[in-house]
């Protein structure tokens, strides 16, 4: 007998009702909640590990979400037929949880957590990709970890003006908003999406619809966690350094780490600078005169703190005194005010045989993006649970080892490329012109090959260039700019394209993305409660002069799309067919389309879109894809009785010709119609592979063609008719009928064709 389950039912918004379940599914995990949204059930399981890894520098934190195909009555595609690695969606639903859970643990906290969300039931509604924040978050309350939740995550959609939270699939694509924001009862934690060149007032106000929904949410965590029971809190210990350890370490390197940041700021040397710094502070610590008067170094101080305190009250300190820079003086590591963007030079066309290219260079962040134009068949296919339409844009981003001057191995793509690159294509796609009137297939490479801080919306800034320098017609201009945010609870310091360093220190990690008319895409990450509105519209309107500035930048290198693609990308040409016809151009077996293809040395592709054919024609010169746009629009042209054609003949029979009048249709030409003279062999008059010029007489019922060689020439003198003799050249009456013979021998009209 199945146990009493407890049961939370929460609205979140009017008429949607989200059911979070406990104490029936996976009772060994420290804690686990089934969410349910109509169809669309999420089991979360949360697991606390004893295991400390204390000598590690970052809290062990693992989040996985998968979406099993058998949730929705489907079977994977391949050869293999069982989910494999993560894909992409399943990556970036993942970070999203990551990124609004991972601040609310204490710092120092070093247990091993792992988060797992799996889709058990998928509906033709709701994404199951915005339950798991909410499951995750619920399933540590139950766990008794350290965990200063909870926490819910909501989509944020905008149909006709009217904001909806958590809207369903059909719904979304009605939208011009697709905003996912997470956050606690008390403050906003969390923020990614993509709009269509929307206001910062309308983000704004996004923000607030999604965070009265949150609070819906969290309390509905809270009853559930009452209902079934708090649990004890874990026991744990931190690796956090003591207090009065850090009051002791700014009392010692303090003077030292103003001058070095006050001074002329270079990547390297301010690393070096404060590694130098970092070094001599524990040595003043820890080090004592060995017997042969060399330094030793001991495994702790006389006070018991051990080198790692030592060494992470020290990058406390050094974070500390960066951080009262900015918000006494406003002056910040290199110098700049705080509303300043680095230097920034730009170029295009660098790489010769790519289809487009560019180079993008802010400060110490260099982005080189290529441009890879392609047919349909280059589409990427996408085999989800609760997507399968493939995509033809799409934004690789690739971070190599060099770029930061480390040393690493090369792997496939992480967690964090692939997200960052999810950002930039985000922000570009809606700049894209649609398939109707831009047939390629687009790749975009964004190649970081130097960093110091967001490399991702450089990334949006290089590939905006490298698609007007390949020649396709996008709409606007692109750029991206990440904000930062400094505050100590009284002072609070906004920053304007922040450096890598900045971002660790800082408060607030905000990139945003767009055009000079709107947002078209967005990132937030805050470290702090309780942003306010002026704050949030206030870094939202500085970013909003900085991507501007680099705006016109971009636009002094190259202001618009070039006229011309590459002479290396392939030309494609799109027509338009009933759909209906798609099947002729086909052919049995493909025979026809093969043939076009062979014949004009071509690609031919073929898709049905609202009710049309859509034909594309791949080709590497405009002779090749004329002639086969001239094929393609015989075989749809729908044949009248009168048309002419240049026929193939392809077949001799004893009561006539087999002809093909267009690619794929074949006709008849009765023995009758091949000549003004008596036939008396077709193979005479025809053979096979002629060409022979023809008018079309006749459609019968079921589309059969008959048509006539006679009727295109020209009679012979002083005929008026058809020549009279035998068979099937048999005298005619005076209205054109054929004379036969009844029994007696007697003549009769007869107005068939042979018998």
């Amino acid at each position: 007998m199945s146990p009493d389950p407890t049961f939370a039912h929460i609205e979140f918004a009017p008429g949607r009702v989200l059911t979070l379940e406990t104490g029936r599914l996976a009772k060994q995990a420290d804690g686990a909640v089934v969410v349910r949204l109509g169809d669309s059930m999420v089991l979360c399981t949360a697991v606390v590990s004893q295991n400390v890894k204390v000598d590690q520098s970052f809290f062990p934190l693992t989040v996985d979400y998968r979406e099993k195909f058998a949730s929705g009555g489907k079977i994977p595609g391949g050869f293999i037929k069982r989910e494999g690695r993560s894909n992409d969606k399943e990556i970036l639903t993942s970070r999203l949880v990551d990124r609004a859970i991972r601040p609310l643990f204490p710092d120092g906290f070093r247990n091993e957590v792992q988060l797992i969300g799996s889709v058990i039931s998928a509906d033709d509604s709701n994404n199951g990709d915005m339950l798991i924040g909410v499951g995750a978050s619920a399933a540590l309350l139950l766990s008794g970890a350290p965990f200063d939740g909870p926490i819910a995550e909501v989509r944020i959609g905008r149909i006709a003006g009217a904001f909806v939270v958590n809207p369903t699939l059909q719904q979304l694509e009605q939208s011009d908003f697709n905003l996912v924001v997470a956050g606690k009862m008390d403050a906003i934690m969390m923020v990614e999406g993509e709009m269509k060149e929307t206001s910062e007032e309308d983000m704004v106000e996004a923000f607030e619809v999604a965070h009265d929904a949150i609070k819906a949410l969290c309390q509905g965590q809270l009853d559930l966690v009452e209902q079934f029971g708090v649990p004890d809190p874990l026991e744990y210990t931190t690796a956090a350094p003591p207090e009065e350890l850090v009051a002791k370490m700014t009392t010692l390197i303090g003077d030292r780490v103003g001058a070095h940041i006050r001074s002329q700021y270079d990547k390297s040397t301010f690393y070096s600078g404060i590694a130098e710094i970092h070094e001599e502070a524990v040595s003043a610590l820890l080090d004592v005169p060995g017997d042969d008067g060399e330094p030793v170094r001991q495994p702790q101080t006389e006070e018991g703190w051990m080198q790692g305190d030592v060494e992470a009250a020290c990058r406390v300190a050094e974070k500390e005194i960066m951080r009262e820079m900015v918000l006494s003086e406003g002056r910040r590591l290199d110098g700049r005010g705080p509303t300043e963007v680095r230097d920034i030079w730009c170029e295009v066309g660098y790489l010769p045989r790519v289809h487009g290219s560019s180079i993008f260079t802010r400060g110490e962040t260099q982005v080189m993006a290529s441009v890879t134009l392609g047919t349909t068949r280059d589409v990427q296919a996408v085999d989800q649970v609760f997507n399968q339409e493939d995509k033809r844009f799409f934004l690789h981003y690739e971070f190599p080892p060099f770029c930061t001057g480390e040393v690493k191995f090369l792997r496939g793509a992480s967690r964090r490329e692939i997200g960052h690159g999810f950002l930039a294509e985000r922000a570009l796609e809606e700049m894209m012109p649609p398939p109707e009137d831009f047939p390629y297939t687009v790749r975009v490479n964004a190649d970081v090959l130097e960093s110091n801080g967001s490399s991702s919306m450089a990334s949006i800034c290089s590939g905006s260039l490298a698609l007007m320098d390949a020649g396709i017609p996008v709409r606007k201009a692109v750029a991206g700019v990440a904000m930062g945010l400094i505050s100590d609870g009284e002072r609070t310091v906004v920053l304007t394209d922040i450096l890598g360093t900045e971002d660790h220190l800082g408060d607030m990690d905000f990139k945003l993305a767009g055009t000079r008319d709107g947002v078209t895409a967005c990132q937030m990450d805050i470290k702090i409660g309780g942003l306010s509105r002026d704050v949030m519209l206030s870094a939202l309107y500085q970013a909003r002069d900085a991507r501007h500035h680099i705006l016109d930048i971009m636009e002094d290198t190259l202001a618009a799309p070039r006229d011309e693609m590459s002479s290396y990308a392939p030309r494609l040409t799109q027509i338009t067919i009933d759909s209906d016809l798609i099947g002729a151009i086909i052919g049995p077996g493909g025979k026809v389309i093969k043939g076009i293809q062979a014949e004009t040395g071509t690609t031919i592709d073929l898709d049905e879109r609202d009710g049309l054919g859509y034909v594309t024609i791949a080709a590497t010169d405009q002779e090749s894809a004329r002639a086969a746009v001239d094929i393609i629009r015989t075989i749809a042209t729908v044949p009248e009785v009168g048309d002419e054609y240049d026929a193939t003949v392809r077949g001799l029979k004893d009561f006539g010709a087999i002809v093909e009048v267009l690619p794929g249709k074949e006709a008849l030409l009765h023995v009758s119609e091949i000549s003004h003279e008596y036939v008396d062999r077709v193979a005479d008059h025809v053979q096979v592979g002629d060409k022979v010029k023809v008018k079309l007489i006749e459609i019968r019922d079921g589309g059969k063609l008959r048509v006539s060689r006679k009727a295109l020439l020209p009679r012979p003198p002083g005929r008026r008719g058809a020549p009279e003799g035998r068979g099937r050249g048999r005298p005619r009456d005076s209205r054109g009928h054929h004379r036969g013979r009844d029994s007696r021998g007697r003549g009769r009209p007869y107005r068939g064709g042979p018998r």
